[in-house]
């Protein structure tokens, strides 16, 4: 899905394809000391992400 978020990549970008992962924060609240997202979440967003390089590893052989 398309963002208007940046972050670090808007700099990453410049050196190679990047990609951002989203897990929900409690009441939508982000970039707050108030944020929280639960270790569930948390744990399903690493999830993404290892499924996301072991798919593109298969991909490069």
């Amino acid at each position: 899905m398309p963002s208007g978020a940046g972050h670090d990549t808007q700099d990453m970008a410049r050196l190679a394809p990047t990609g951002m992962i989203f897990v929900p924060s409690k009441d939508g609240i982000s970039h707050s000391p108030k944020e929280y997202t639960s270790p569930q979440d948390m744990a399903n967003g690493a999830s993404v992400l290892l499924q996301t390089i072991i798919k593109l590893d298969k991909a490069k052989m």
